[in-house]
Parts: C-alpha cells; sequence; structure tokens
C-alpha cells in the first residue's frame, strides 16, 4: 500500500491543532499558560488528570499515562490505522495528501468504509424524505410540530418500502454488500440480501465527533409488523452502550454551560422538541437503558469533575418512565454532577408537551426537576398507606436502602431527615433502618431504652424505638437540649401569650433532638393557640415514646419568678432559637461562597443573602 510522503504526514499535523480534535470528546477548561485539561478520555476518573498543550500538539494524562499527538489520539479514540488517520485530517481541513513513488490514494478500508457507508445512507434517506413515497412520514413530522427545516438540522431522512433501494443506490457508488452488512445497513434472508431499514421515518445516529456511526427508524405503515423503532445492530463502530442521540449538537452547549447540564430525554422526537424549545443540551439513548458506558462519555463532555453541573432525567409519568428513573437512579453515584428527574404535567413526554403547551412548558421542566434522590424515595413510599403505622414501617423499609446508596457522608443525613419528614417519623428511627440497610439489612439489635449515661454518651436524647417512654431525665445534658427544651416548655406553658409571629418563626425548623422535634412539631401544628384546651390536644398528638416527655415539660415549673417574667423568657428563647438557625443558615451559606467565584450571579447572591442574615441577626439580638 501506497504511504503517504513524511512531508503532508508533518504538514496535516501542523495545521491541526489537537485541542479542537481532543475538544470534541473531552471538556477541556485551562490549566495554566499554555495548558488546558478534562477528565481522562482512557480511564475513569472524578478529577481532571488529563493535559493538552496545543502550542506542542501533545496531550499526556497524569492518571493512567497515555501519551501522543493528534494521530495517536485519534487511532486510540476510533480505532483506525495510522493512514486513516492522517487522511481523516487531512479531509477535515482540505488538504490533500501525496503518496510515496507517486502512487494514487490507497483504498480505504475497514472502519472508514463504515463511516462513508453510514454517511452515504444518511445522504439517500435525507433525499428520500422529499419524495412522494414519503409523505406519511412528512405527516408525521408535521402532526408533531417538525417542518422541513427541523428535519434538516437534525438529518430526518426516509426509508423507502422496497426491499433494496439503499442497497442499489450505494451499491452503486461502490460498496459491496459486505461492506453494507458490517455496517448493519443490510440484512440477509430468504430473499437474499435486503435493506435493513424500509418504509420507516430515518434518524441518522452520529458519534460525539459528528461521524454518522448508525440509524434509528420509526414504524410509519400498518402493515409494517416490525417493532416501533428499529436501530443499526452492534457493528464494529456502533455500540449502543456508548451511543447518545443529539450528543453531536449538544455537547457545545454542554461543556459551556452554566451551570454545565445535560437533559436526559427518551427518544429523538424529546431530543428535537428539547432542542427546539431552547434546551439545547438535550440527548437521548438509542435503543437501550442509559447505563455506565453512557454516563462515562457524557462525563468527558461535561468536565464532570466537581458538583457544579446538573443531569436532569425526564421520563414519561407512566409505570415504564418511572421504571426507567429508578433504573437510572442506581448509577446516580457515579456522577459528581447533581442528578434530578423532571416529569411533566400530565406525564407528556417533551414532544407532546411541546405540540400542547409550547416552547416556554419545554423549558419549564428545568424550574420543576427534584433531586434523584428524593424522586426514587417518593416512588418507593407512593405504594404505601403512610396513615397507618404498618404502612409507615414498611415505607421506611422500603426506602432505607435508597438512602443507605447515598456515600456523600453530608448529603446521607439530610436525605435521612428527609425521610423522616415524609414518613412522620422519629430521625433517629430513620437514621437507624438506614444503618443497618447500610450494612446489608441485618436484623436489628434489640434495644433497650438508655440511661442517662448512655444516652449522653450517644449524643441522643435516647429516641430509639422501644417500648419505655423518654423521660426529661433521659434527656442529654448539653447546651442544644436545654435550649431547645425550655423553649418547648415555654411554648406548651405560656404558647397563649407570647408572640405568636415570633414562636412560629422560632419554631419552623427542625430541632435537632429527636423527641423534642417530636413535641415542635405539634406544637407548631397546633392552629390556634390561643384556643382554651389546644395545649392538651397537641400533647396527646406527639407520638409515642415521647407523649410523656411533652406531659413532663407541660407539668414542669419554668424557670421563671413570675408570669410576665415567664412569658418575657419564652419569647427570649424563640429569639435564641432564630438566631441559632441563622448562624446554621449564615455557616452553609459560606461553606457554599468558597465554592462559587464571589462576582458571579450565584455568588452575589449568597452576599446578598449573607447580608441580610446579619441584619436579621442584630434585630433579634436586640430585641
Amino acid at each position: 500500500m501506497p504511504r503517504i510522503r513524511q512531508a503532508d504526514v508533518d504538514e496535516v499535523k501542523a495545521r491541526t491543532n489537537i485541542a479542537d480534535i481532543v475538544g470534541e470528546r473531552v471538556a477541556l477548561k485551562s490549566a495554566g499558560v499554555g495548558s488546558l485539561k478534562g477528565l481522562c478520555p482512557f480511564h475513569d476518573e472524578k478529577s481532571p488528570s488529563f493535559h493538552v498543550r496545543p502550542q506542542v500538539g501533545y496531550y499526556h494524562c497524569f492518571g493512567c499515562g497515555e501519551s501522543g499527538d493528534v494521530y495517536s489520539f485519534l487511532r486510540e479514540m476510533d480505532h483506525v490505522s495510522f493512514t486513516e488517520a492522517v487522511e481523516r485530517l487531512a479531509g477535515r481541513i482540505g488538504y490533500s495528501l501525496h503518496y510515496e513513488d507517486g502512487g494514487a490514494a490507497p483504498e480505504t478500508s475497514g472502519r472508514s468504509r463504515l463511516y462513508a457507508a453510514n454517511t452515504a445512507a444518511a445522504e439517500f434517506f435525507r433525499a428520500q424524505l422529499l419524495s412522494p413515497d414519503a409523505e406519511a412520514g412528512r405527516r408525521f413530522l408535521g402532526e408533531r410540530g417538525f417542518d422541513a427545516g427541523a428535519a434538516a438540522h437534525f438529518g430526518v431522512g426516509f426509508a423507502p418500502r422496497g426491499w433494496d433501494g439503499m442497497l442499489k443506490a450505494l451499491t452503486a457508488q461502490g460498496f459491496t454488500r459486505e461492506e453494507l452488512s458490517t455496517a448493519g445497513l443490510v440484512s440477509t434472508g430468504q430473499r437474499g440480501v435486503y435493506d435493513r431499514f424500509r418504509g420507516r421515518l430515518v434518524w441518522p445516529i452520529r458519534d460525539v465527533s459528528g461521524q454518522t456511526i448508525g440509524f434509528g427508524a420509526r414504524r410509519l405503515f400498518d402493515d409494517d409488523n416490525g417493532p416501533k423503532y428499529l436501530n443499526t445492530p452492534e457493528t464494529p463502530i456502533y455500540k449502543k452502550a456508548q451511543v447518545l442521540y443529539g450528543l453531536d449538537l449538544a455537547k457545545r452547549d454542554i461543556s459551556r454551560g452554566d451551570p454545565r447540564r445535560v437533559v436526559v430525554v427518551e427518544g429523538y422526537t424529546d431530543v428535537m422538541a428539547c432542542h427546539l424549545a431552547g434546551l439545547t443540551t438535550a440527548i437521548a439513548t438509542c435503543g437501550t437503558a442509559f447505563g455506565t458506558d453512557h454516563i462515562k462519555v457524557l462525563r468527558r463532555v461535561m468536565g464532570d469533575d466537581n458538583a457544579s453541573g446538573e443531569v436532569v432525567f425526564t421520563f414519561d409519568g407512566d409505570e415504564a418512565g418511572q421504571k426507567a428513573a429508578l433504573r437510572a437512579f442506581t448509577e446516580d453515584d457515579r456522577f459528581n454532577a447533581q442528578t434530578f428527574v423532571a416529569v411533566a404535567p400530565d406525564g407528556l413526554d417533551p414532544c407532546d408537551l411541546r405540540l400542547q403547551r409550547g416552547d416556554a412548558a419545554v423549558r419549564g421542566l428545568m424550574e420543576a426537576k427534584v433531586p434523584m434522590f428524593e424522586f426514587a424515595i417518593d416512588r418507593k413510599l407512593g405504594g404505601f398507606d403512610l396513615s397507618t403505622v404498618e404502612g409507615r414501617v414498611g415505607a421506611l423499609r422500603a426506602a432505607a436502602p435508597i438512602v443507605a446508596e447515598i456515600r456523600d457522608r453530608l448529603l446521607r443525613p439530610g436525605y435521612e431527615r428527609v425521610l423522616a419528614r415524609r414518613l412522620g417519623m422519629d430521625p433517629m428511627e430513620v437514621h437507624g433502618e438506614v444503618e443497618r440497610a447500610a450494612r446489608g439489612g441485618g436484623q436489628p439489635a434489640v434495644r433497650q431504652e438508655p440511661t442517662r449515661q448512655d444516652a449522653s454518651s450517644m449524643g441522643s436524647d435516647g429516641g430509639a424505638p422501644g417500648l419505655a417512654p423518654v423521660t426529661l431525665a433521659s434527656l442529654p445534658r448539653t447546651a442544644d437540649v436545654a435550649l431547645e427544651r425550655d423553649a418547648v416548655m415555654g411554648a406548651l406553658q405560656y404558647g397563649h401569650q407570647v408572640d405568636q409571629a415570633l414562636l412560629g418563626r422560632a419554631f419552623e425548623a427542625p430541632f435537632r433532638t429527636p423527641s423534642l422535634e417530636a413535641i415542635r412539631q405539634a406544637i407548631i401544628a397546633a392552629s390556634d393557640r390561643a384556643r382554651p384546651g389546644w395545649v392538651t390536644d397537641a400533647v396527646n398528638s406527639v407520638r409515642e415514646p415521647y407523649r410523656s416527655l411533652a406531659g413532663e415539660l407541660l407539668m414542669t415549673p419554668f424557670p421563671a419568678r413570675d408570669e410576665e417574667g415567664a412569658v418575657a423568657s419564652a419569647n427570649g428563647l424563640s429569639r435564641r432559637l432564630i438566631l441559632r438557625a441563622l448562624e446554621d443558615e449564615k455557616q452553609e451559606l459560606l461553606g457554599a461562597l468558597q465554592r462559587v467565584p464571589a462576582d458571579s450571579d450565584g455568588g452575589r447572591a449568597l452576599g446578598i443573602r449573607l447580608r441580610d442574615i446579619s441584619v436579621e441577626r442584630q434585630r433579634f439580638a436586640e430585641s
């Protein structure tokens, strides 16, 4: 085979910016003067160790050791020969290659022929969409709100109903039947070799660099006995577990977004609808569930090295859609980015939502998204009657393994509290069940009510499930517990006389002591604390084993010289609770401020809230 002249090899490399080639697959950002970095495409990693230096045309990964020039990058990523890599880049920049001994350009083979066959097939299908026989396809698109411009943008085409229309067209261009079979464009049966896609609307499926590698085809005619959607089979260049439809169009906006957001939808028309509505980072899988390999591809394109990005899954509201969401949830922790689920009103998919309610409704999905863990928890709870004890216990056992899957030590306690609120159960009970699930579901040990010494050593109030009631004497002796205990006592005994707005503000945030939190919930649920007998109803509504403690706090003498002093003290305790909550929020915001630029929109918003907190703290401290 004639060899490409070395001078041409060098010239093509000199004219090619390696950052452009790598950047089609990896989100790169500045790593100092003359250097870029991103997540390595050759191994899975959480933080970027893959560096590119465009000025010298070289890359190196400090994690796995892979390195080389633009040719070796293409050879490793696309599994092409050296000659094919040079030819591909030469074609990209419009450079005419010369071969040694005056030889002509060699016949391309292998993978390059498969790419070429798919490209030729895509052109054939696009042309056929304009034919009279494609009326059903054009009508299908029009009924879903897609005009000729949208079809052209996404390369939508039509496969004729005959058995070998595409076969004849591509063999006339020099492709062999063997090449077309290897590319997944034709099949072999009793009738011989025939077109795989017939009488269908066809979407070209492209890799991240924009090369056509396969197709997805939608049934149009009633006499078509095949599946509703038919995809290219596995080929040397089409691996459905690694392919994401629309990624070639979405990658630019994904890598440059703030935040970097990916919207995962379920079908080709959903991708089209999202892009046309303004959600230009929408992508979809191709005939398979969203999985690990898809995540690897997305993470590199996103530059997923911190929690600032977002991955939003949209699913139909039906049972199949919910199952798909839960399957995606099992892969959630592979992302550094935050993951969400967005389900459209009435369970509409993005295509139907756009058709019925317009582009703004599709964009509004991003406002309706909920965290993936919260969605998964709610789906589990939906199968239980939470008005019964048995239902709440069953729901806890079903949902605890989901929370146990959370590896982030800061996130898990928060979702334990979310689950506790959903169930109306003691956070310590939820925590215990989550810990049991994390250990593999072993039976919990029989637990006795702890003594005062035991409770103090645990840092809790003895709120573990058990038969013995929690008492005032069993509460831990800490400043936090004392503040909450005295505030509850003041509310129970003088709730009809204190400042109601102040009390409501103070008691709106959950308490840190589980038993006192149960009583707080009963107090805040009382709609009219000026009504005679409200406090008895509140105490009786406290769930066991904390009802006795509520009774004790109602009856224990409040530490004050007189009633006026008691009311003043109760109001003062409410202010202290508010100040504590403001301090907690301040610390959370200061932590968040360290993770975002101070001059960004997010940083400025945090700064404004911090100033507001400072003003509020001063007001409550001086009152």
